[in-house]
Formats: C-alpha cells, sequence, structure tokens
C-alpha cells in the first residue's frame, strides 16, 4: 500500500512534527509512506518537496493580500485566517499518481487551494484528512473559541472588523467549501476526541466520517535522560527547580504565556522561598519578550530545531506548564510526558485527555491562574516525582507509541 501525506512544511509547526512522525511510524511499519511538501528543509529521500517556482511564493502572498483587503488593510488576524484561494494542483506529479490513499494534513498557507482539494476528492483516489485544528470544518478561522456559527453555517466572523456581516468573508469560503465537498466522501481523522466531538458538530462536515487517533510518537528519541548531566550541557543550574514552557513563538498570546506569568508571580507571593528555589525556562522564538515580568530567574533558550536538544531540553525540567487558551492533541505535552515531565495545563481542547489530573499531571480550570498556581505548587511539593514520571511513561507507551497509531491508521486505510 502506499500512502501520500500532503502538508504545507515538512518540519516548521506542529502538524509538520506529526506528519512526519506518522510517516515514519507507517514506514517503521511496512507501509509505503511519502510526504508531498512545499518547504522541503531536510535532504530526506521520503519527503518530496513541489517544485520550486515564483508561483509558490505568489499563491502565499496572494492569498496574505486577499485576507489583508477583507480586514481592511490591517494586519490584526492576518494570520489567523486561511481562505485557501491559491495553490499547487498536485494530481499530475508521479507521487500523486502512485498512491493508493492522499493523506491530507495542514495544508494551507498556499500549499492547496480548494480547487486544488477538489480535484483531489474527484480525481478517484481515496482521501484521509488529519485535522490538526478545526479550520477543514469551518470557513476560514483555525480557533473558535466561543463562537459556534460553525454548526449551522459561517458568518459575522469574529476575526472580521466590526465582527463581520451576514454576507461577510466567511459565508463566500463556507460556500466554496460545502461545493469542495459536494458529492464526496472523505474520512476525516481528528487528533483529539474534544477535536472530532466539535467537528461532528458541523454543518460542513455533516455527511462525513469523522474519527479519532491521536498523533505517534517516537519514543526511542523521546525519553527519560539524566537530568542534572543535560541541565550542566545546556548551561541551566543545576540546584534549582525549573518550570518549562515551550512554544514555536513564545509571545503568541493563544499559547498562554501571560497565564504563567501571572501563576508564578501568585506562587512567588505566597511561597517567597521560590524566588530563590525555582527559575522559569522558556523554549521558542522570542523567548526573551516574555521573561523580563517573571519574579523568577529566567532562561530564554529562543528557538531550537534539532530535535535532540529539545529531549534535553525537557529531560532538564521538572515540571512542563502549557496554559494554551485552545488545543487539539499537543505535541509538546507528549513530548513531555515521554521524558517522564508531569505537565500543568488548562481544561481546554485534547488537553484532559493527556493529562490523568493528579496522576501524570494537573489540569488546572480553564484560564484560572491561581488553579494553575496550584497546580505547579502541587508537582513540585506535594506528589511524588518517580509516581509521577513512572505515570507519564505509562500513559505514552499505551496511548500514543509508533506501532499502536501506525495499526490504527492502517485499519483506515485498509477499510
Amino acid at each position: 500500500m502506499r500512502i501520500l501525506i500532503v502538508n504545507t512544511s515538512e518540519r516548521t509547526g506542529g502538524a509538520a512534527v506529526a506528519a512526519n512522525r506518522l510517516m515514519e511510524a507507517l514506514n517503521n511499519y511496512g507501509v509505503r509512506a511519502k510526504m508531498l511538501v512545499r518547504d522541503k528543509q531536510t535532504d530526506a529521500l521520503t519527503v518530496i518537496g513541489l517544485p520550486p517556482t515564483w508561483k509558490l511564493h505568489w499563491n502565499f502572498l496572494w492569498e496574505r493580500f486577499c485576507v489583508w483587503i477583507h480586514l481592511r488593510c490591517r494586519r490584526q488576524h492576518l494570520f489567523d485566517i486561511d481562505i485557501a484561494n491559491a495553490g499547487t494542483d498536485i494530481t499530475s506529479i508521479r507521487e500523486f499518481k502512485e498512491a493508493d490513499i492522499i493523506h491530507l494534513h495542514w495544508i494551507n498557507q498556499g500549499m492547496l487551494s480548494l480547487k486544488d482539494i477538489r480535484k483531489i476528492l474527484t480525481s478517484g483516489k481515496k482521501v484521509v484528512w488529519t485535522m490538526h485544528d478545526i479550520w477543514p470544518a469551518t470557513a476560514i478561522c483555525h480557533l473558535t473559541l466561543d463562537c459556534r456559527h460553525f454548526e449551522t453555517g459561517c458568518q459575522n466572523c469574529r476575526l472580521l472588523p466590526e465582527g463581520g456581516s451576514k454576507n461577510d468573508l466567511s459565508v463566500k469560503v463556507w460556500k466554496q467549501k460545502r461545493q469542495m465537498l459536494e458529492g464526496q466522501h472523505v474520512t476525516f481523522v481528528a487528533c483529539s476526541q474534544w477535536l472530532a466531538g466539535e467537528a461532528q458538530k458541523s454543518a460542513l462536515l455533516q455527511n462525513q466520517r469523522i474519527i479519532n487517533i491521536p498523533n505517534p510518537i517516537d519514543t526511542h528519541l523521546y525519553h527519560p535522560i539524566d537530568q542534572q548531566e543535560t541541565r550542566q550541557e545546556l548551561g541551566l543550574p543545576t540546584n534549582l527547580r525549573l518550570i518549562l514552557f515551550v512554544s514555536q513563538r513564545a509571545t503568541n498570546p493563544y499559547k498562554g504565556m501571560q497565564h504563567l506569568t501571572e501563576a508564578c508571580q501568585l506562587l512567588a507571593n505566597q511561597y517567597p522561598e521560590m524566588r530563590e528555589n525555582t527559575a522559569v525556562v522558556v523554549l521558542g522564538g522570542h523567548a526573551e519578550e516574555v521573561t523580563t515580568p517573571l519574579p523568577f530567574k529566567s532562561y530564554p533558550l529562543g528557538y531550537v530545531n534539532d530535535e535532540h536538544r529539545i529531549v534535553k531540553v525537557y529531560n532538564a525540567a521538572d515540571v512542563f506548564i502549557l496554559p494554551s487558551l485552545s488545543e487539539n492533541l499537543p505535541n509538546t505535552i507528549m513530548e513531555a510526558m515521554a521524558c517522564g515531565i508531569p505537565c500543568v495545563g488548562f481544561h481546554i481542547g485534547g488537553i484532559p485527555e493527556e493529562i490523568d489530573h493528579l496522576e501524570n499531571g494537573y489540569v488546572a480550570a480553564y484560564q484560572d491562574a491561581a488553579d494553575l498556581a496550584k497546580g505547579i505548587r502541587w508537582i513540585l511539593d506535594e506528589a511524588t516525582k518517580e509516581d509521577l514520571k513512572r505515570a507519564c511513561l505509562r500513559k505514552v507507551a499505551r496511548n500514543y507509541s509508533q506501532q499502536s497509531i501506525a495499526q490504527r491508521y492502517l485499519e483506515i486505510y485498509e477499510q
């Protein structure tokens, strides 16, 4: 069986990481899987990049320009909206013709247009589409937050100036997506039970099959290693408790660094000794911009693309915090737990599916900095470190191993 995984980027972003891991898992399981991307970043033989032409860059710029016009020439929400009005027809590519299954992942920002997807659906190939966010089930947004318009039909979009209208951009793209899917059957795979439940409520996907399969993780790469050695190698203190925050861009407001900062301030006020024995490590772009308000010592590590170094950063920590405002099934929690590091996150999206409250971590009330602080304190000072570590490793082995996830996808492909 030949599978062609399609994703905008080979390495950048959570969807790219998950797609790569799935490709590796499938190939390790005897399935012939390749990946087609716009942005090829390595010399991997199983990854095919679209032929580099001026049109690839133009597709990205044209879509951003059209969004910018609908935003009345404002930058706010410029990258929160995708309309898929420009892309590349991949149906003539050799790897597409050879494939038995076309497996779409995150295909935004100029990779595929809605017309390109329609052509894939009408090509006769069977299509699986893994949802890394809610965009396939809405008109133009990746995060719905409190908006429920996608349950009946998008309009009055909160991302558009003055809250949009009854005939705004979201209405137009919704109609285009409905036409794209008309008469076609796609198996949509949501990476979390939460996202599967949301997708099932979408009027856009009411006639489609929607199932839940989590992302896999390579436990040969992400595994526990000596904490003191990793700290020395990374230049981190060996005598402090380290709180870790990870985000591709640390200043992304949806990742919730502001809530972690507030939680740390509450802890510093309530437990003054933590100012001396606790520090915060931030991994991600613009890390130095978010560490200034912290009451604890901070160590901004910046953006790191080397997975082996990322594994060491996880292992250097005592607790990993992800106070996101919206999440599907975050890779970062899975990665931390595979290294035996307990996690704290808000009760949102797929986070409660990964963190078993008071077993391998702490699930805090949504946007509640005080409860977030309580969770950090529980892990650092109340719970038994070795018990938490064993629970984390057990959860990952049972639910997210490459073999188990590859087998579940293989069953979908065979159906």
